[in-house]
């Protein structure tokens, strides 16, 4: 996301994020220093493929861009497939070459149901639909996981509703459900194993081959606090429970990288070591925004911009100052990935130790930023080198000024960064 949309707020941990759900991060004019424009840009970054998209779109001004006339879409680009669903069909696409390799329509559901996630994985694509299914009118979800070369329907999964598949392969597909953490077999269906997580849906994060769930007695929709962490080996289910030495967590579990676990309050950020639960450090006035998994340096709000923390000690990573963070959404390998909106869009990297644009694309209009609210997935997935958007290469006449309008032309951009 963008990094006016601060991490915790983007996770469901309070009922009032609800409403963040299907709005865009914000955006700002202002532009960082040094813009590269000529030839010599650096050897990453840029256009590495773009591809048609079917159905209806729209270009709308301003922040949105080209989007689907009705509904959401959502992508993800894994090791083999750039995946994008949109209502209840779902298509992948080699991610080296962008070449079409299946189109999957996910049947048997009742009307209303929609897609609301996916995630492409080794050798498997995982989607999320959401579906009328309780007595009170209220919805249930299912993860449906879809062989990567294939587009096979593979299997079927309970899950919750912020929740799904955090780990997956051709062989097993691990799932966040309403009370449990499970790991499925494909090929039969049926658990290999499972941790419970307690009467409610709880809050959680990926680090590395393990998941992190509160233990809050409302869950994440409460506002009771957190007294322990459960640390979930994804590959074996074997769990340790992390438990600060005073109580409770200080906050609302925010993020998760290099062995630290960090909360968000009021009262700022709040570092806790995952080996022994004991605070390592505390800043006032500090809001995560996104986590730079190459360098393992957490980058938090600063006035306008961002600065660069070692997760370990909190301290300020030399080099590492974004000065205008409202215009870029996230970092990886030192390079800062921004978006221009508009007509006239385009993609840049920004080098924050040179402290200058090193890669621009070609125009890239109305280009729109697909957003996980889960951290996995979306445009672009932080353990991944490739970003995902929509541009319009070509619309029709506006009905009126300032409305959106037809796109002729939706293409599905992959930009390596």
């Amino acid at each position: 996301m963008a990094w006016s949309a601060p991490v915790w707020m983007r996770r469901g941990l309070l009922a009032v994020l609800l409403a963040w759900a299907t709005l865009l991060p914000g955006y700002a004019t202002g532009s960082l220093p040094g813009q590269c424009l000529g030839s010599g840009c650096g050897s990453h970054g840029g256009l590495r493929w773009v591809r048609p998209l079917s159905g209806s779109w729209v270009a709308e001004s301003g922040i949105v861009g080209t989007v689907p006339a009705a509904g959401q879409a959502y992508v993800s680009a894994g090791p083999q497939v750039a995946a994008v669903g949109y209502r209840m069909t779902v298509h992948g696409y080699d991610v080296r070459t962008g070449r079409g390799l299946w189109t999957t329509a996910l049947h048997g559901f009742p009307p209303g149901a929609a897609i609301v996630s996916v995630r492409s994985w080794q050798q498997v694509v995982t989607a999320g639909v959401d579906y009328p299914g309780t007595a009170d009118g209220g919805t249930v979800r299912d993860e449906i996981v879809l062989a990567g070369e294939t587009g096979q329907r593979l299997r079927s999964y309970p899950a919750t509703a912020y929740g799904g598949a955090v780990a997956a392969g051709d062989d097993r597909t691990v799932i966040v459900g309403t009370r449990s953490v499970t790991s499925f077999d494909n090929a039969s269906g049926r658990p290999v194993w499972s941790r419970s997580t307690g009467r409610v849906p709880q809050a959680w994060r990926v680090q590395g081959d393990r998941l992190l769930v509160t233990v809050a007695a409302g869950g994440y929709l409460g506002t009771a606090p957190v007294t322990a962490l459960r640390a979930i080996n994804l590959r074996t289910g074997a769990e340790r429970l992390i438990r600060p030495p005073h109580g409770s967590f200080d906050g609302a579990f925010s993020a998760a990288l290099d062995g630290v676990a960090l909360f968000s309050g009021s009262a700022g950020l709040a570092a806790y070591s995952e080996a022994t639960g004991r605070l390592l450090w505390h800043r006032a006035g500090a809001i995560p925004e996104s986590e730079d998994l190459v360098s393992e340096t957490l980058y938090v709000s600063s006035g306008s911009g961002l600065i660069g923390l070692d997760p370990q000690t909190g301290a300020v990573v030399r080099g590492a100052t974004i000065p205008a963070a409202s215009t870029v959404y996230g970092v990886r390998d030192g390079v800062a990935l921004g978006l221009n909106t508009g007509s006239g869009g385009d993609a840049w990297g920004y080098g924050i130790g040179e402290g200058r644009v090193v890669w621009t694309t070609p125009p890239l209009p109305w280009p729109h930023y697909f957003v996980d609210l889960s951290g996995i997935g979306g445009s672009a997935d932080p353990s991944s080198n490739t970003v995902l958007l929509a541009a319009c290469g070509k619309v029709g006449a506006a009905r009126a000024p300032g409305t959106r309008q037809a796109c002729l032309r939706p293409e599905l951009v992959a930009i390596e960064r």
